[in-house]
């Protein structure tokens, strides 16, 4: 404003210069009496021969009509006798804001709840049977091993692997169980299969079952086998699948020849059946194809040159040749330092095969599926 006005020269102009410039619907006062306009607050500072003020319209119409108004304010261009110029600032929608802060309130009522929230009741009935459990669980020998009650006064004990293990068997009444804690058997455990008349390891179905068996039956006696499902831990089965396998515990002897079979049958599964094409393409020619992970070639070349240029090609995963796997060439493989499968048409005199190397004959490949 272009020169000194207070607060009531500001009312005036507000309702002054927007009444009758539309219907008596959009006019200011007959809005403030209808309650769809609230009290208009106005504030006004001079500075010399200026003045600045603002002007905040609380209001619940529509956008729409709230538009209308706030152009219809921003049309005033004189304040008592001086000219005048208003600008909007910003039209705020506060029910967002209040939407917003509820909202956020209520997420943190459900975050508190949550954590008041009791559990169910099946939850609260196996909290409370571990807690009964657990208490069951003794520390036997200097190793202090998680075992059962009656670990020490049984004929028969069974082995596992760790102390879950032994929580889980306990809770389905199998009180006889020792943990050996890890793959390196402890001496206590050792000492007491000499002990007993039955001896049963019970071992979880993945590659750490089988290095302890392995550990077990060299340094322990043990009279059968009993493995979890390929792929699931003791401390995860049910008493139905506890119950079944030790009812099919194996000899040792058997339980080894299986776990062989097993593997040997997983890295047959490894090599994928579409290495037999290649086996077609090189049979006869005396060349070799190297292929990358994706089963794409990389280079064709004479067997002769064959371990020079694997050599060279740190990229290559499959090697299809019509040669002799030899000592050598298996070295080769090994030093690229990645996993190498060997295809030939047969192997000669290997005695050493690293586990990255895998060593097959054309002859193999003809029986997968």
């Amino acid at each position: 404003m272009d020169g000194p006005v207070d607060k009531n020269d500001v009312v005036g102009a507000v309702f002054g210069q927007t009444e009758g410039i539309f219907s008596s619907d959009l006019d200011l006062r007959e809005l403030q009496k209808t309650g769809r306009i609230g009290r208009i607050e106005i504030t006004v500072n001079t500075q010399g021969n200026k003045a600045f003020g603002k002007i905040t319209v609380p209001t619940s119409l529509d956008r729409y009509t709230t538009a209308l108004i706030a152009a219809m304010i921003e049309s005033i261009d004189r304040v008592g006798p001086y000219q005048a110029r208003v600008v909007i600032d910003k039209i705020e929608d506060t029910r967002l804001e209040k939407r917003k802060r509820i909202v956020d309130r209520a997420k943190e009522i459900l975050a508190t709840w949550e954590k008041q929230k009791l559990p169910d009741d099946d939850l609260v009935l196996r909290d409370l049977e571990d807690a009964v459990v657990r208490t069951k669980v003794s520390e036997y020998g200097p190793e202090k091993l998680p075992a059962g009650p009656d670990v020490d006064s049984s004929d028969e004990i069974i082995i596992v692997e760790g102390r879950a293990d032994v929580i889980n068997l306990l809770r389905f009444g199998y009180k006889n169980t020792i943990a050996v804690e890890g793959v390196k058997i402890p001496k206590t455990v050792a000492s007491l299969t000499r002990r007993k008349k039955r001896v049963v390891a019970f071992l979880d179905g993945d590659r750490g079952g089988d290095l302890i068996l392995q550990e077990l039956l060299n340094n322990c006696r043990v009279d059968a086998v009993a493995r979890a499902p390929y792929g699931k831990e003791v401390e995860q089965l049910t008493a139905r699948e506890i119950h079944e396998a030790l009812e099919h515990a194996v000899h040792p002897e058997d339980a080894l020849k299986a776990k062989e079979f097993a593997a040997a049958a997983a890295e047959k599964k490894a090599v994928p059946p579409d290495l037999k094409n290649f086996v077609k393409e090189v049979d006869g020619t005396l060349s070799a194809v190297l292929l990358n992970s994706e089963f794409q070639e990389i280079s064709r070349i004479p067997v002769s040159e064959l371990v020079s240029r694997l050599g060279e090609e740190k990229s290559a995963k499959y090697v299809v040749f019509d040669g002799v796997v030899t000592q050598r060439l298996v070295d080769t493989a090994a030093s690229l330092g990645t996993e190498v499968y060997l295809i030939g048409a047969r192997v000669g005199e290997v005695q050493n095969k690293p586990p990255n190397v895998h060593v097959y004959t054309t002859h193999d490949l003809a029986g997968f599926s």
